[in-house]
Order: C-alpha cells, then sequence, then structure tokens
C-alpha cells in the first residue's frame, strides 16, 4: 500500500481523563516496527473492561489513552520479521496473544503466552516500550496492546488473528473478547455432555456466550442465576431453560440448585467476578463428578473460601484465561463456527453506532441496555 513506512493520521476516539467522553482527534500512527502490523480498524465493539479502565477503578490511572480491544480489520503493512501476516488480510486484534516460543504456547493445556499475557498497566509496545501514537508529538498511550477506537492501529503480531476474508467482520469482531471467553470456558474447559445440566452465574455477554457453549454442546438444562429478572427473557435466546434470582429466596442459591437438580448441576460457570458467586458456583455443582470453572475477576483482597470436603467429595474448580483459546491458533476456528451455522452471533448485537457517536456505547453500557454495541468506523 501507498501508506507503508509513513506516518498515518487519522480520527481516534480520546480519553484524556477518567470517566470523561471520549474526544474525538487527529492522531498520528507511526509504521509498525519489529513483529508489529499496523490495522485499518473497520469494525470495534465495547467491552466491560473498556469501560472499568475508563473509570480507573482500582488501577493505576494512564491517560491520555486510546481504548478498545474487541474489532476486526484489515492489515495495512507489516513490521520486520512478521511472515504470517500480509497487507490485505483479515483480522481479529486479541487482547492476549501467543508468541509461539515459550513455555505456555508449546503446552497443549495453556494459553497464557509469557510474552503477550494480557497487560492492563502497558501503554507502549513490547519491543521499545514506546507509543505508536501521538498528537502534535505528545505520545498517547495503549489499551491492551491493541487501541481499535482508531482508524489505525498498531498491534503485535503475535494478538493478531487471521481470519476467512468471507466472515463479516461487522459480526465477527466480538469473537476478539467476550464471546469467546465466556464460549471457550464451557466448550473448552467444562465440557459439559450432551443431556447434562449446566449453571450460568452471570448473564451479561459473556455469560450468555457460556450459555450459548452449552447451547452448542447440547445441554439438557441451563440454568441462568442473574440479580436482574429483566435478564431472563433475553437470556431464552441463548439456551437458558430456567433462571434463579438469589434475592428471591431465603436460602442459599447453591442450596436452591441442589434442590431443582436432585444434588446439583454437572457443570457450573462464574461469569460476574463476585466472590460470593464463585463460591455458589463450585458448592452447587453434584459431587462425584461436578465441574465449576471460573470466569470472572474478582477484587484483588477477595479470598475463596469453601470447605474441602467440597473437593474431596470429588468435586472440581478450574480457572480459565480467554477460554482457553490460543489467539492465533484457535480463534480462527470460532470464526468459521459462525460460517457454518454452528455459532450465532447476530443475537448478541444489540446496538450499532457511528464511530462519532462512540459515547453513546458507553451511555448503553452503563445503562445496562443491550448485549454489545457495534461501533462503524467508516460513519
Amino acid at each position: 500500500m501507498s501508506t507503508t513506512g509513513q506516518i498515518i493520521r487519522c480520527k481516534a476516539a480520546v480519553c484524556w481523563e477518567a470517566g470523561k467522553p471520549l474526544v474525538m482527534e487527529e492522531v498520528e500512527v507511526a509504521p509498525p516496527q519489529k513483529h508489529e502490523v499496523r490495522i485499518k480498524i473497520l469494525f470495534t465493539s465495547l467491552c466491560h473492561t473498556d469501560v472499568y479502565f475508563w473509570e480507573a477503578k482500582g488501577q493505576t490511572p494512564l491517560f491520555p489513552r486510546i481504548f478498545g480491544h474487541e474489532a476486526g480489520g484489515i492489515v495495512e503493512s507489516v513490521g520486520e520479521g512478521v511472515t504470517d501476516l500480509q497487507p490485505g488480510d483479515h483480522v481479529l486484534p486479541i487482547f492476549t496473544g501467543e508468541c509461539g516460543d515459550c513455555p505456555h504456547c508449546h503446552s497443549e493445556e495453556s494459553n497464557m503466552c509469557d510474552l503477550l499475557r494480557i497487560n492492563t498497566e502497558r501503554g507502549g509496545m513490547i519491543h521499545d516500550g514506546e507509543s505508536r501514537f501521538s498528537i502534535n508529538g505528545k505520545p498517547i498511550h495503549h489499551f491492551l496492546g491493541t487501541s481499535t477506537f482508531s482508524e489505525y492501529t498498531v498491534v503485535h503480531s503475535g494478538q493478531v488473528a487471521k481470519i476467512n476474508p468471507e466472515a463479516p467482520l461487522d459480526k465477527v469482531c466480538i469473537v476478539s473478547c467476550g464471546l469467546s471467553t465466556g464460549l471457550g470456558a464451557t466448550l473448552n474447559v467444562a465440557k459439559p455432555k450432551k443431556g447434562q445440566s449446566v449453571a450460568i452465574f452471570g448473564l451479561g455477554a459473556v455469560g450468555l456466550a457460556a450459555a450459548e457453549g452449552a447451547r452448542i454442546a447440547g445441554a439438557g438444562r441451563i440454568i441462568g442465576v442473574d440479580l436482574n429478572p429483566k435478564r431472563f427473557e433475553e437470556a431464552k435466546k441463548f439456551g437458558v431453560t430456567e433462571f434463579v434470582n438469589p434475592k428471591e429466596h431465603d436460602k442459599p442459591v447453591q442450596q436452591v440448585i441442589a434442590e431443582m437438580t436432585n444434588g446439583g448441576v454437572d457443570r457450573s460457570v462464574e461469569c460476574t467476578g463476585s466472590i460470593q458467586a464463585m463460591i455458589q458456583a463450585f458448592e452447587c455443582v453434584h459431587d462425584g463428578w461436578g465441574v465449576a470453572v471460573l470466569v470472572g475477576v474478582p477484587s484483588k483482597d477477595d479470598a475463596f473460601k469453601t470447605h474441602p470436603m467440597n473437593l474431596l467429595n470429588e468435586r472440581t474448580l478450574k480457572g480459565t484465561f480467554f477460554g482457553n483459546y490460543k489467539p492465533k491458533t484457535d480463534i480462527p476456528g470460532v470464526v468459521e463456527k459462525y460460517m457454518n451455522k454452528e455459532l450465532e452471533l447476530e443475537k448478541f448485537i444489540t446496538h450499532t453506532v457511528p464511530f462519532s457517536e462512540i459515547n453513546k456505547a458507553f451511555d448503553y453500557m452503563l445503562k445496562g441496555e443491550g448485549i454489545r454495541c457495534i461501533i462503524t468506523m467508516g460513519a
């Protein structure tokens, strides 16, 4: 492309300070350096993680910053040493990566790359610590190595999944974070057998993706647990068959579920980040074979407390990161599930806004309206 090796000037939604509306700015995007690619972002969506760091809750504030990490686009140019990607490739940038060289990448059991694992505090690129974004010479911090709220972004090649060019980027962009996290938690970690019962704690986007995984696996009963009764109607579209609101019971919810299921569910997936829900999700699975999977991120001072007999009675507790998917190796296959009509994505997408109105996406999420809002970059 004619822009190869050149600085690109484009629009980006910049967050100048915590909790304040994003401001549309013209930014300069430097060419990709060693092991980096520059991507033209066509569609991005808003994830709760963006909102959490935009609000600067519980972490070191890093501003000005360009947020965004769920997106789809086309490679514009590649840096030195990049051999598996080329200009024109359709790709999904991912908030975590796969270097291909570390023990985690060599292990079939792990996706927690030593080099490219999620790092929320890094504001520059791994190669040199510098930002590829600037305004009038002043650097703008990156976010999760992706920063997709920009018409062009620079990403480490290990964080880029090359996908089927026939896949519609305005749909499959949501595969790059929340959807895969929930889907993989069920399909790759909980692994319910056909006809088994699954309890899903938390019916936000990740929980609904976990329910979708249970539906794909052929679960017989999918029990949704949430404090918001308004979520149940929506959850039915994702295979949820029953709903439990802990506020409506005067006994622990794990006891309610055990009574509903003759001793406990076969599998449970926790998608809230609440330590109480994590304990409930573990204690509601059946002894002998029950498996509970934790997905939500707890507060830093939380401690998980349960009686050891719950483990000795052959219940299994597992955790998962990004649904145990390796970004470069596995995410193209998730896109193929959609292309083969095994996976439904449209029902996750409840709103669409032009890039110029990106702050509306934040409003929808803060009000709890909808599941995913697609932001169209060219609009």
